[in-house]
């Protein structure tokens, strides 16, 4: 499957891809009426010399660099951000790098529209099924994004942020990014393994997304598609490292449609909570659980996991029975960590992670009913 470059509107988005379109980042805030951005990034990012080639392109312009934006983000540092953006009184928000970047764009947006602390805006779950989306409508910056994984938050309204070791998690219309600029060779300085990471995050997108209770004809299709190029980014040995990044970039971005309609399940749910309890990545604990929070599913949802089955058994050399088998033999071909022990994590750590999980909102949207934390338990015990 080629990936070509493309440039389309959708909904008021528009969208980039291909080589060196990050370069056109001033161009599209002049296009937008826009000239004043708070610029966040990761310092990993901020050092490249390709951070200082796109910075060089915003000659002229006022800016507000951030780049001290760490994995999950956290409550302390948006709020932080917020009063120097309050004096600086920017017109935009620019997010350049992974996830948390991008979530720290949307809760910053959040924030400077609504006031208050960030948490007043939280989304709110009641077991076992009960979301409540608190209604915050004034009007909020355009946000811009340079996404340098294959996490998809940059099409999504939703977002996370740490506080005291727990995600909070928040949903608003508004905050899906204005214009995203996917650019193939800012990808070229991240470690391949990490972009295997965020690939089994975004795998976890499309297979929830398949089965969730909101699931729907829309989501369904662009599920199946991402699965496909993410099976020829994980498992086409022809492919080059540069089309396999490429790839892996497109499908991120096409999965994260899916988690925008359809949400995320139970899997997610455990991972917001181990992310932020012990401060691990988003994408390595993502690689860890799916094959179990998926075959706790699996036998109830083989219907809607048959066409991802037969993809795989397509475009895989090696035939399998399930998916759950399938993310298993493609975690250790990958020789990624395939152990929560493997970052430090031991038995009595899974009481107080299946009881946090329980007051997670993926509960609400998962096909099988969690109504025990033993049943979460024994999904940790198993991935322990």
């Amino acid at each position: 499957m080629t990936t070509t470059d493309f440039d389309y509107y959708l909904f008021g988005t528009h969208v980039v891809f291909g080589d060196g379109v990050s370069h056109s980042l001033a161009k599209e805030l002049r296009d937008m009426g826009l000239g004043r951005p708070v610029v966040l990034t990761q310092a990993r990012m901020a050092a490249s010399g390709k951070y200082a080639s796109l910075r060089a392109t915003l000659a002229g312009l006022s800016l507000l660099e951030i780049s001290t934006v760490p994995q999950h983000s956290s409550v302390s540092l948006i709020e932080t951000i917020k009063e120097q953006a309050l004096t600086f009184d920017p017109d935009c928000i620019v997010a350049i790098g992974g996830g948390s970047v991008s979530d720290s764009a949307k809760a910053l947006a959040m924030l400077l529209a609504e006031g208050g602390k960030l948490a007043d805006h939280a989304t709110v779950f009641t077991a076992a099924s009960t979301v409540i989306v608190p209604h915050r409508n004034r009007p909020k910056l355009p946000i811009i994004t340079i996404p340098t994984t294959a996490s998809g938050a940059e099409v999504t309204p939703s977002f996370g942020i740490s506080d005291s070791h727990e995600k909070i998690l928040f949903w608003n219309r508004s905050l899906a990014s204005r214009s995203i600029l996917i650019d193939p060779t800012l990808n070229e300085d991240v470690p391949l393994p990490l972009m295997h990471y965020t690939a089994m995050n975004g795998l976890a997108h499309c297979l929830e997304g398949l089965y969730s209770r909101n699931k729907l004809l829309v989501s369904n299709g662009l599920a199946l598609q991402a699965m496909s190029l993410f099976i020829d980014a994980l498992t086409d040995e022809s492919l080059s490292e540069p089309e396999q990044r490429r790839t892996l970039l497109l499908a991120g971005h096409v999965s994260g449609m899916v988690l925008s309609m359809a949400r995320s399940c139970l899997h997610h749910a455990i991972c917001h909570v181990i992310g932020a309890r012990h401060g691990l990545g988003h994408g390595a604990i993502n690689t860890v659980m799916l094959p179990h929070t998926i075959r706790f599913n699996e036998s109830a949802v083989s219907n809607d996991l048959s066409p991802v089955l037969d993809l795989i058994n397509r475009q895989s050399a090696r035939r399998v029975d399930s998916v759950s088998e399938w993310l298993s033999q493609l975690i250790q071909t990958l020789s990624l960590p395939d152990r929560l022990s493997a970052y430090g994590l031991t038995e009595q750590d899974l009481d107080a992670i299946a009881s946090s999980t329980m007051k997670e909102r993926g509960l609400a949207f998962n096909p099988l009913p969690v109504k025990d934390v033993s049943q979460i338990k024994t999904i940790l015990r198993n991935a322990l």
